[in-house]
């Protein structure tokens, strides 16, 4: 029998968090939504993304902790990657965008960013005093 299973992150931010989803080729519903699951299990979040299986991977605040959890039914789990490696990559490009916004807030301008082979980020900031 499949069920809800939630994931803790430590993603905080929701605009970068969006801008990571959509990164990765998502476009999340916003909203108070219900993600679906398993014969019409359902389960609250603040995004969703639909799967082709009619199944959705949520996230929703935690407010005692103040990040994002992803919640979903892993057995109908649609992606073509793992869960552990998604949330790797969510992860990775959600502090690229956490950076970049902080980059910015101080005054700073990317000089340059690549991505290597392996999926390595380097990212050149610079400002001038």
């Amino acid at each position: 029998m499949s069920h809800f299973s939630t994931v803790k992150t430590e993603l905080r931010d929701r605009a970068a968090l969006l801008t990571a989803l959509a990164d990765l080729g998502h476009e999340p519903r916003e909203g108070e939504l219900s993600v679906r699951g398993y014969r019409g299990q359902q389960e609250m979040a603040e995004l969703a993304i639909a799967q082709p299986n009619g199944a959705d991977i949520g996230f929703r605040l935690n407010e005692s902790t103040g990040c994002y959890e992803l919640v979903t039914d892993l057995d109908l789990w649609q992606q073509s990657v793992p869960v552990e490696r998604f949330l790797a990559r969510l992860s990775q490009r959600y502090a690229l965008h956490s950076v970049l916004a902080a980059s910015a807030a101080e005054g700073f301008a990317v000089a340059s960013q690549s991505e290597a082979q392996d999926g390595t980020i380097e990212l050149v900031v610079t400002r001038w005093a």
